[in-house]
């Protein structure tokens, strides 16, 4: 059957997506098998969302989108889970959603990261079909914020030249959309840069090692690509600015703590409080920039050509921008959440905790009658960047098993009571308040 809501319990397949978390309130899933229909999509898609409590009506849905590839498309199933990501929705009351899709070893990529073969009929049927299954049906209106890595750039990309009207903003992570045809890749078919998309804020983010600075390898092709997408919008006075990752090759490395602000300071301005036309996004405090250089200003000091600049939106972005092209070490000053729900049943400790929105979560201290008991985890893991809490995989994921909030203390002694207290320490290293 095409389309068709199954329960999670019903979802497994072949490997290798046959494995995710189960999508229980506030989880919601829905999966279609790959399209036999002319311009369908051709591959199975799994959409997994995130709503947050307590919020009676959504103002936006975050997209969260993986790149290509059987890795990277089977990292999309725990997308909706990440915390951090989930700290932006919440902060704007916006849903998270990640989609899957179900690409096989080999196949070709532009069959859903084009999202006009099918994958963004797709992705809007499953905004109506999670709206019935959420009791939220108007998310099947409300506008995105897309965020997307290698051809989930290239999605996400397209999909502000598709739908210009409904796109906040997006940022697209060593991928984007064609705006001419390029001979040396005559498969891609390029897009046409309507007018409305010029005011949809866009920021492209490649690595420095593809093509930046290093020009050759598997992807130093990425560079040239940013590069044309980036001056073929900018050139007309788009809203579009560019942030080399110093760091990295293709991996994501430390992109969120620029990326979540980023998204941050559009959504701020551009969801309506009440409905969902979107704001225009205002550019009297706006700053500019070399896209390969490392200082920035506004646009009145600015001494460089404005349509060859990048456009950042605020002085808070740009100089979270500066830091990041330098050493992606951006600054933080404000504390994490401090867990909550503190729960202890024998030597068994359970508790929540929300990421910080700035600099998301690393680890938990646990205190035993007020010394230092443990470290959750002992030691923090996140091979593409700072330490996380919850791991995460090349597409800015969370690894499976995900990591849970629950700490068993071996050394307690039978019949004794203790004390407890659960600390939130986020990647820039500061102490939430503790949760006794």
């Amino acid at each position: 059957m095409l389309g068709v809501l199954l329960p999670a319990t019903l979802l497994a397949q072949e490997k290798p997506y046959n494995v995710f978390p189960d999508a229980d309130p506030p989880y919601y899933r829905v999966r279609y098998e790959a399209s036999r229909e002319p311009g369908g999509l051709i591959f199975p898609a799994n959409y997994t969302i995130w709503i947050p409590s307590g919020v009676k009506t959504l103002r936006g849905v975050v997209v969260h989108q993986h790149g290509c590839g059987e890795g990277s498309c089977r990292s999309g199933l725990t997308g909706a889970f990440d915390l951090h990501w989930q700290a932006l929705a919440k902060k704007h009351g916006c849903a998270l959603l990640a989609p899957s899709y179900e690409q096989p070893r080999g196949a070709d990529c532009q069959m859903w990261c084009d999202p006009r073969n099918g994958s963004a009929a797709a992705f809007q049927k499953c905004l109506v079909d999670l709206g019935k299954q959420s009791g939220h049906p108007e998310l099947a209106t409300a506008p995105w914020a897309l965020w997307g890595h290698s051809g989930g750039g290239h999605w996400a990309g397209g999909m502000v030249l598709l739908y210009p009207e409904r796109v906040a903003a997006a940022w697209l992570r060593s991928g984007v959309p064609l705006l001419k045809p390029n001979p040396e890749r005559p498969a891609i078919k390029a897009h046409t840069l309507l007018d409305a998309a010029l005011r949809v804020p866009l920021m492209c983010n490649p690595g420095t090692k593809e093509g930046v600075t290093v020009k050759d390898g598997r992807f130093a092709r990425v560079w040239p690509a940013n590069e044309a997408f980036f001056y073929g919008v900018r050139s007309k006075g788009g809203l579009i600015g560019v942030a080399v990752d110093p760091l990295t090759a293709h991996e994501c490395g430390n992109q969120r703590y620029l990326a979540i602000p980023w998204l941050d300071a559009c959504l701020t301005v551009r969801l309506a409080e009440r409905g969902h036309r979107l704001n225009a996004m205002p550019t009297e405090k706006a700053w500019l920039a070399s896209p390969t250089g490392f200082a920035a200003a506004p646009v009145a000091r600015f001494g460089g050509d404005p349509l060859k600049s990048a456009w950042l939106p605020n002085d808070h972005v740009a100089r979270a921008w500066m830091q990041y092209v330098k050493d992606t070490a951006v600054v933080d000053a404000t504390r994490p959440p401090a867990p909550t729900n503190l729960r202890v049943k024998g030597n068994e400790l359970r508790w929540q905790a929300e990421a910080d929105l700035q600099s998301g979560l690393a680890h938990f201290i646990i205190e035993r009658d007020g010394e230092f008991l443990a470290n959750l985890p002992e030691d923090g893991k996140n091979r593409f960047g700072r330490p996380i809490f919850q791991n995460l995989q090349y597409s800015d994921t969370p690894t499976q098993p995900l990591a849970t909030m629950r700490f068993v203390d071996a050394d307690a002694q039978p019949g004794k009571k203790h004390s407890y207290r659960v600390i939130a320490v986020n990647t820039a290293g500061l102490k939430s308040k503790p949760a006794e």
